[in-house]
């Protein structure tokens, strides 16, 4: 193959790659994947009831996975007062995941999708197979409120709440 049709090849393959790739207003794949906690959880669950977060991060145990994992549990007090489901998700085996969330004490679910059946739905998967670090923010009527592809590992649980409230997702009301 010469240069010209390689690169008009990857050209085309690129575009039609970036067609897919989901948008602020579509509406956000359904899933079906086992967490940490027990239980197995679908986007459309939580449909007229709460907003959905999905964060999802390459790999288990690696150094800015890790990080956030560690934000999101030490600060979570920031975000369960929302009326938000949240979730930190990724490819590796619920075993894997398990072990990554008893760990660093995460006391909200990782999901596992080690088929990467829903990474690919998303379009998170990077070209070595891993997630991207992509946050995604779902309505209560199903449609991605927000995509968020620069995360700050560090300050993900400040960054989190902040974003869900300036989407207007309302405080829980005590009960």
């Amino acid at each position: 193959m010469n240069v010209k049709t390689f690169l008009t090849a990857i050209t085309f393959s690129l575009a039609a790659s970036a067609a897919g790739a989901l948008e602020v207003g579509d509406q956000a794949p359904d899933f079906l994947l086992e967490a940490t906690d027990g239980k197995t959880y679908s986007a459309s669950q939580f449909e007229g009831k709460e907003t959905v977060v999905i964060a999802w991060y390459p790999k288990a145990f690696t150094g800015g996975c890790t990080i956030e994992c560690k934000s999101l549990a030490d600060n979570g007090h920031l975000l369960k007062n929302l009326e938000v489901a949240y979730f930190m998700a990724s490819v590796d085996p619920i075993e894997k995941n398990i072990e990554f969330a008893e760990a660093y004490k995460a006391d909200f679910p990782l999901l596992s999708d080690p088929s990467k059946k829903t990474a690919k739905a998303y379009d998170v998967l990077a070209v070595y197979g891993l997630p991207k670090r992509h946050t995604f923010y779902i309505g209560t009527d199903g449609k991605i409120l927000f995509i968020d592809k620069n995360i700050r590992p560090a300050s993900s649980a400040e960054d989190m709440a902040a974003k869900l409230k300036e989407l207007g997702v309302p405080e829980r009301i005590a009960s």
